[in-house]
């Protein structure tokens, strides 16, 4: 972030905004962490945060759009930041339109020219030019529907294709526009200190506009504030998160007293969330890969006020090693994703993932699923949760551990019983999410 911190100072935002590009596609940043740090590093006022976080997501959300639109102007290959600033001054002129289209080709050519040199400031200033004039070829030029919902939507085909076959051409289309608006802000509250009722009323209090969410009793939705910055947050009242991310939680029915192991924990969300719903009364062993992540799981157990949770670090593949079989009433293996349920949160996912890594992945998932199966106790609940990916891995388990059997879930307001639960980011203004349920026959 260094090389952009002077640009910052001098107010020019959409330097910023470049520098955060080229550093998500250089160094494989996520675009949500480098926002965040750039507006909480530099204090920016809010006209300033609001025009950084549209000029990147938007820049990342609308990408192949973007290229689609740049390709019949460009002639050779571009340096790639003089590729991102273009990207960046396109997606101002097609979807922004409240900025002055003068104002974006002028502010392109000032950042070219501080970049470069003229050369490259004269090609960006007349590219743009030359688009204002001509105007960008049409969507309806691409004759194939994947091809043009690939492109329309930017998502790559092979991801398309894999949505199409899942879920068909309708949901898949649905899942594919939807990933390109920004998510709404959700939070859990801590049940163990307060109710939903009492925590819309102190947010109000506070300037945070809140309602009800629309997945679970201890969810809300915030319309309008930061809830970081809120004395509800700080006194741990609540916590943000997901509301699909909610629902692991709900399908342990644990209780108190319980002993409960959470596979893949970090930050801590499913972890918080299990306790609270456990009155605090009983243990849950926290385990991640990476040591240094469990501090994010301590430090919400401390603000929440929990003290049933240990942590531990480690590869959970090896936890028959720690643990004797069948020792816990309750497992979560909330196994690692592709991400791609959370596109909207971090678009720049969608073109870094390949259907390779879903299927290695897909291996990591069925061993730990299998590790975790064999240290639940009888008539105890293993929950299998993901992102992403869906019941094939679940029926593979059954196949080949015919103890088991799946619990239906009846976890989302007011919908019925079913084997699994799966949430697509259309539904419930939520991320993606997949949890199903299974039981170790007695």
């Amino acid at each position: 972030m260094t090389h952009y911190k002077k640009k910052i100072w001098r107010g020019n935002v959409r330097d910023a905004a470049l520098s955060i590009l080229m550093d998500i596609e250089n160094e494989q940043a996520f675009s949500n962490l480098l926002l965040h740090k750039t507006i909480e590093l530099y204090d920016l006022p809010q006209k300033d945060r609001a025009l950084l976080t549209e000029l990147t997501y938007g820049t990342l959300q609308h990408q192949m759009t973007l290229d689609y639109y740049l390709t019949p102007f460009v002639r050779g290959k571009l340096q790639p930041w003089v590729r991102q600033l273009l990207r960046m001054s396109v997606y101002q002129i097609i979807f922004l339109t409240k900025i002055p289209e003068h104002a974006v080709v002028n502010e392109a050519v000032k950042i070219a020219n501080k970049r470069g040199h003229k050369g490259v400031s004269s090609m960006v200033n007349g590219i743009l030019r030359s688009i204002l004039r001509e105007g960008v070829p049409g969507l309806d030029e691409i004759e194939d529907p994947i091809a043009r919902l690939s492109i329309e939507t930017s998502h790559p085909e092979w991801l398309i294709k894999r949505w199409i076959d899942q879920y068909g051409m309708e949901e898949a289309t649905a899942i594919a526009v939807v990933n390109n608006i920004p998510p709404v802000t959700t939070a859990r509250i801590n049940a163990t200190k307060t109710n939903r009722g009492e925590v819309i009323g102190l947010l109000k209090k506070e300037g945070v506009v809140a309602e009800p969410g629309n997945l679970t009793a201890q969810s809300i939705q915030v319309k309008s504030g930061n809830l970081a910055l809120t004395e509800a947050y700080k006194q741990g009242l609540l916590t943000v998160q997901d509301e699909s991310s909610m629902l692991p939680a709900l399908a342990l029915q644990v209780e108190p007293g319980m002993k409960v192991l959470d596979m893949c924990a970090a930050p801590g969300g499913k972890t918080t969330h299990i306790a609270e719903r456990m009155k605090n009364d009983g243990e849950i062993q926290a385990h991640d890969l990476h040591p240094h992540k469990l501090r994010l799981i301590e430090q919400n157990a401390q603000r929440l006020g929990l003290t049933s949770i240990q942590t531990n670090s480690g590869d959970s593949r090896e936890l028959l090693k720690t643990y004797e079989p069948q020792s816990f009433d309750r497992v979560l293996v909330d196994a690692p994703c592709s991400g791609l349920g959370v596109i909207r949160r971090k678009p720049e996912i969608k073109y870094k993932k390949t259907l390779q890594d879903i299927e290695s992945l897909s291996v990591i998932q069925k061993d730990l699923l299998t590790v975790g199966s064999q240290l639940v106790k009888k008539d105890g609940l293993l929950v299998y949760s993901n992102r992403t990916e869906n019941q094939e891995i679940v029926e593979w388990f059954l196949q080949q551990q015919p103890e088991f059997e799946l619990v239906p879930l009846q976890i989302i307001d007011q919908a019925n019983a079913t084997d699994y639960v799966q949430i697509l980011p259309h539904q419930y203004e939520s991320d993606g999410f997949f949890v199903a349920a299974l039981r170790r026959k007695n």
